[in-house]
C-alpha cells in the first residue's frame, strides 16, 4: 500500500491547487483523477469544461495573476458585463471592489488553465495518477501506530494510506457523499442532502465562431439573458473567446416541469406549442434567431466549432449551485470547491474559490493540522458566498417583468455607484430602488455569521 502525507480526490483547480500547496509546504501530496490523460484528449476530448472567466476582484480570492499564465489560457479580455432581460438591459463595467487586476476580467481556456496548474502542483513536488478511480475511503481514526487514519481504495484494486483526505470531486460529490455520509448520525444521508438532481444545475455550451461583426459587438463583454428561460438563476450566455470563437450556453435547474411554469407564455425562449423544457441545443439555437436571426443564417454564419469542447464542439456539465457545506475537519478531512457547493449560488462561478479553498487545505494538511480550515475559508470566501448567495435569493421568485424592472432599477443606481456598491448605498435611486436594496440587506442580514452553509461542522460524529 503507498502511504502519502495528503491524498487529493479530483485533478481540477481544487485539487491541483491544494496539491500545489501541501507540496510547496512540505508534504507528500498525491492527486487522484479519473478524467482523460492529456495525450488522449484529441481523440477522447478534454475532462473539463471551458470555464467563463475570471472578474478583477476573484483574481485576488484565486491568489493567481494571469500574467502567470502560459500562452493561450487567457482568451480574451473583458471590460464590461451585460444584463439583458427581455425588455430592459443593465451594463456593468465595474465590480465596484478594489482589486489588483487592473481589467475588468478575462475568459480562459479551462483544459488549459487545468494543466497550468497541474505543471505547477508537479514542479512543486506533487504526483498525479490519471486515471485513477476512488471507489471507496474507509476511516479509523483510531488507527493504531503508524497505521494510516484513511485507506482509500482505487478501482484498479490499489490502495492508499494516508492521513489527510482532500475531496475535490466536483459537483457530482461521487466520492465526497460517500465519505461524509460516514460522518452524519442516525442514518442521515449527505448523499440525500446534497443531491445533485434537487441541488445542482446543468449547464450546456456550443463553440461557434461569429462573424466579425456580431464578434466586434460581443468582443470584451460577457453577456446574460435574463427572465427569457424559466427557472431560478436560470439563463443563457455569450462569452468570447479567441479567434471569433464565442461559447453559447445556459444554465438551468435538473428536472424542471415547463407545465409548473406560471406565466409561460412570458418567457421569449419558451413557445407555446413545447410540451416540455427544451433541450440545451434548442434553447441555444432559440437565442441565436432571437438576437441575429433576422440578418444572418445562423447555422452557417454562426457555426460550431467542432474541435473546441468535449464533444465535437458541445459541452454538458452539472454546476454545484448549492450554499457551501462545512467539512469533518475531526476527520482530517476537507472539501474543497465545487464539491463543497463553494461554487457561486447566482452566477455559477467557482474557479477562483475552488482554488482558493484547495489552496487552504492543502496548506493545512502540510502542517498536520486541518482542524481550522472551515473557519479560514469562511473568513477568505464568506463576503464573496454572502454577497451572491444573497442576490440567488433576492431572485428566487422573479419572472420576466420583475427582470425587467430590476435593470431599469440597476440603471438609476448604476448612475451614482457602480458594481456591487449599488447595494451600499444611501437611498436616492426612487422607491423601487429602496425596496430592492432593503431586500439585499434583509437577505444578507438573515445570512449573517455563516447562515448561508447548509451542512455545519457540528452535524458531524465521530
Amino acid at each position: 500500500m503507498q502511504r502519502v502525507d495528503v491524498a487529493i480526490v479530483g485533478g481540477g483547480p481544487g485539487g491541483s491547487a491544494a496539491a500545489h500547496a501541501a507540496a510547496s509546504h512540505g508534504a507528500d501530496a498525491l492527486v487522484l483523477e479519473k478524467g482523460v490523460p492529456r495525450e488522449d484528449r484529441e481523440r477522447l476530448g478534454p475532462d473539463s469544461t471551458d470555464a467563463a472567466g475570471i472578474l478583477d476582484y476573484w483574481v485576488d480570492i484565486m491568489g493567481i495573476h494571469p500574467d502567470e499564465f502560459p500562452d493561450g489560457v487567457l482568451q480574451d479580455h473583458l471590460d464590461r458585463a451585460e444584463f439583458i432581460g427581455p425588455n430592459e438591459a443593465c451594463t456593468l463595467r465595474s465590480t465596484g471592489i478594489e482589486s489588483s487586476y487592473d481589467e475588468f476580467g478575462y475568459t480562459m481556456h479551462r483544459a488549459r488553465f487545468d494543466d497550468f496548474l497541474r505543471d505547477r502542483a508537479e514542479e512543486a513536488g506533487a504526483e498525479y495518477r490519471v486515471k485513477a478511480s476512488v471507489k471507496d475511503v474507509e476511516t479509523d481514526l483510531d488507527a493504531p501506530g503508524d497505521d494510516p487514519r484513511h485507506v482509500l481504495s482505487l478501482a484498479s484494486g490499489d490502495k492508499i494510506g494516508t492521513d489527510f483526505v482532500v475531496l475535490a470531486d466536483g459537483p457530482q460529490r461521487t466520492v465526497t457523499n460517500r465519505v461524509l455520509d460516514r460522518f452524519l448520525p442516525d442514518g442521515a444521508k449527505a448523499s440525500e442532502r446534497l443531491a445533485s438532481t434537487t441541488n445542482n444545475h446543468i449547464a450546456y455550451q456550443e463553440y461557434r465562431k461569429f462573424p466579425q461583426e456580431v464578434y466586434d459587438e460581443v468582443d470584451g463583454a460577457i453577456k446574460f439573458w435574463w427572465g427569457v428561460m424559466p427557472g431560478h438563476t436560470a439563463y443563457p450566455w455569450v462569452f468570447p473567446n479567441a479567434g471569433r470563437v464565442c461559447r453559447v450556453g445556459l444554465t438551468m435547474p435538473i428536472g424542471m416541469d415547463l407545465d409548473e411554469v406560471e406565466d409561460r407564455e412570458k418567457y421569449a425562449l419558451i413557445h407555446e406549442d413545447d410540451e416540455r423544457v427544451p433541450s440545451g441545443k434548442e434553447y441555444v439555437r432559440r437565442l441565436l434567431e432571437r438576437e441575429w436571426g433576422d440578418e444572418y443564417d445562423i447555422e452557417e454564419d454562426f457555426p460550431v466549432v467542432e474541435d473546441a469542447g468535449k464533444s465535437k464542439g458541445t459541452e454538458t456539465y452539472p454546476i454545484s449551485s448549492t450554499r457551501p457545506i462545512e467539512s469533518p475537519v475531526d476527520a482530517g478531512v476537507c472539501v474543497v470547491g465545487g464539491a463543497m457547493g463553494a461554487t457561486s449560488a447566482f452566477h455559477e462561478g467557482g474557479d477562483h474559490v475552488a482554488v482558493r479553498t484547495g489552496a487552504i487545505a492543502g496548506e493545512l494538511a502540510a502542517a498536520g493540522d486541518v482542524s481550522a480550515y472551515n473557519d479560514r475559508w469562511r473568513d477568505t470566501i464568506g463576503d464573496e458566498v454572502l454577497r451572491n448567495v444573497a442576490m440567488a435569493e433576492l431572485c428566487r421568485d422573479y419572472g420576466p417583468d420583475d427582470w425587467d424592472d430590476t435593470f431599469r432599477i440597476g440603471r438609476k443606481m448604476l448612475a451614482n455607484e457602480k458594481g456591487y456598491r449599488m447595494f451600499e448605498q444611501k437611498f436616492g435611486a426612487g422607491w423601487g430602488a429602496t425596496k430592492l436594496l432593503l431586500r439585499y440587506k434583509w437577505i444578507k442580514w438573515q445570512n449573517r455569521d455563516g447562515g448561508y452553509v447548509q451542512l455545519t461542522e457540528d452535524e458531524y460524529a465521530y
